[in-house]
């Protein structure tokens, strides 16, 4: 009996369909999965430890001090923890684990003295400008993030931490 060819197999849309999006969903599977962060996580890290000392310095600022500008440094305090505490939060959702902790350092030197109001309005308008920087490359919710810390700190060492004018 001679070899009779069989008709080729036909491909309905529906079939077709159904192929290109069960791909298209393996694509967006695979890339979700990938193990790369994004590259704002470096840049949030970075915001958060400037979060974390400059609570730190403004705590160590008002136990040196008393009065109005001792209230004004532990509220500025207050308000950097809670800066450190957003970017965290935002840094595990990014990330799907434990946000990057601050690895205290030692040193040998001599005592540092200790530090004064001026020197947390130093370290604010650092993490102002640097918040402000970041802000303008980010989108969506980071970039209000970043952008309220950002103004948070230009209030406080602009109205907070503010030295009085002397009337004329």
């Amino acid at each position: 009996m001679p070899h009779v060819p069989s008709p080729q197999p036909t491909l309905s849309r529906r079939r077709v369909l159904v192929c290109a999006a069960a791909l298209a969903l393996l694509g967006a599977t695979a890339a979700g999965c990938s193990s790369t962060p994004p590259p704002e996580v470096d840049e949030l890290a970075a915001q958060l430890d400037r979060a974390r000392a400059d609570s730190r310095l403004a705590t160590d600022a008002a136990a040196e001090t008393r009065g109005a500008t001792a209230q004004a440094l532990a509220t500025v305090a207050s308000e950097r923890a809670a800066h450190a505490q957003a970017l965290s939060d935002e840094l595990v959702r990014m990330r799907g684990d434990d946000a990057p902790t601050a690895t205290p350092t030692s040193t040998t030197a001599e005592p540092a003295k200790p530090p004064t109001a001026q020197d947390v309005v130093g370290a604010l308008r650092e993490s102002a400008e640097s918040a402000t920087e970041l802000a303008a490359k980010l989108t969506g919710y980071r970039a209000g993030l970043i952008g309220s810390i950002a103004a948070a700190c230009t209030a406080a060492y602009t109205v907070a931490l503010a030295v009085p004018r002397r009337p004329r």
